[in-house]
């Protein structure tokens, strides 16, 4: 995630015509379950997810709960807790709010011991958070999906301060880690720092140098826009846009592995890329994820069958169909190429016999 990186690395950036990734709404809501898992007494947090998604608790039982928790000094949760026992609430709010209480107790059960991006995971499927937002139509929604599930490689990658010197543990360590980015902690506009936008933002707008990221298939294009033409379009007009918006240097990127939906997946380079003119690209890779690219122009290569294919690059195998180059070792008649198939996923070959195509 860029915002965390750049938080990391302690480089001041503004989230442009957005909301920064821990100000979402459905951010919000998963980091309410998360701080209600690890606190029951978190009013706040209680209050935001009692009913979201939408469980049938309506504001006469919530305000019945406020008042209690008032008048006995008491958490909302020990007010609902109360009410319940007490028989304050009709039979069928008791039941709704009775039920929310169970979810969150057998979540706090579930997830001990856990690690935290297993924690998380399951607190977005336990909680219907997921599901919520898998149901709703429009690419919103699919936005908000994609944000939770980005959520969960977020506390993958987590780690704890421990120069810090906080003894908490890791769910509670991360909350307080959310609270703190989601603060007033961007930089003021007049402030010299890192801008982060969409594309759609970026329209008009011109910077010396900008970075285009995660340029991909199925990202960028997006996998939805792959199939229909008309939005495939509209994509490549928005590449174009950020190309544009460079003045004096612009630097691509994609990733080699992208870890999406809990798995590692091999990506391969947008097709944007190959429309941009060879004479205009500088090719680098500042970081070797696998091995040598295997275009070197040698006899030992030549012999071996690899002339012509790239690490990353697209190949055609007789029996198994089209598939990514992810890997190459060895060298003359023992040089053998890993390659990840469409449709059987990924092999070892030996490329003096494997007869790989350019693809």
């Amino acid at each position: 995630m860029l915002e965390e990186k750049l938080l990391q690395a302690g480089i001041p950036y503004r989230v442009y015509g957005g909301l920064r990734f821990f100000e979402r709404a459905e951010i919000k809501d998963a980091l309410a379950y998360m701080r209600l898992i690890s606190n029951l007494n978190s009013d706040a947090a209680f209050e935001r997810v009692i009913n979201q998604p939408t469980r049938g608790i309506g504001n006469k039982t919530l305000e019945m709960i406020r008042l209690q928790a008032r008048e006995q000094d008491q958490s909302l949760w020990q007010a609902a807790r109360t009410l319940i026992s007490q028989q304050g609430l009709t039979a069928r709010a008791a039941t709704a709010v009775n039920r929310f209480l169970d979810l969150i107790s057998s979540l706090q059960n579930e997830v001990d011991g856990l690690e935290l991006h297993e924690q998380t995971d399951a607190i977005l499927a336990r909680s219907g958070l997921l599901e919520h937002y898998k149901k709703e139509k429009g690419e919103r929604a699919e936005t908000r999906v994609e944000n939770l599930e980005e959520l969960i490689n977020a506390t993958r990658n987590y780690e704890i301060d421990e120069s810090a010197g906080e003894e908490l543990d890791p769910l509670s360590s991360f909350i307080a880690h959310a609270a703190l980015e989601a603060g007033e902690g961007q930089a003021a506009e007049w402030e010299e720092c890192v801008q982060l936008m969409s594309l759609h933002s970026a329209k008009g707008l011109e910077f010396p140098l900008v970075f285009l990221t995660g340029l991909e298939e199925g990202l960028f294009p997006h996998q939805r826009s792959i199939d229909e033409p008309g939005k495939l379009e509209e994509e490549r007009r928005l590449c174009y846009v950020g190309i544009t918006r460079a003045m004096e240097k612009l630097v691509i990127s994609y990733a080699e592995i992208r870890r999406l939906h809990g798995r590692e997946h091999y990506t391969q380079p947008s097709r944007f890329l190959a429309e941009i003119p060879p004479s205009l690209v500088q090719e680098e890779r500042s970081y070797r994820l696998h091995s040598t690219p295997a275009y070197r122009a040698s006899s030992s290569t030549e012999d071996s069958g690899l002339t012509g294919i790239n690490l990353g690059g697209r190949v055609v195998h007789q029996k198994f169909g089209a598939g990514t180059v992810l890997n190459v070792e060895g060298a003359g008649e023992h040089a053998r190429v890993l390659v990840n198939f469409e449709d059987v996923g990924s092999k070892w070959l030996v490329a003096a016999f494997a007869n790989l195509q350019p693809g």
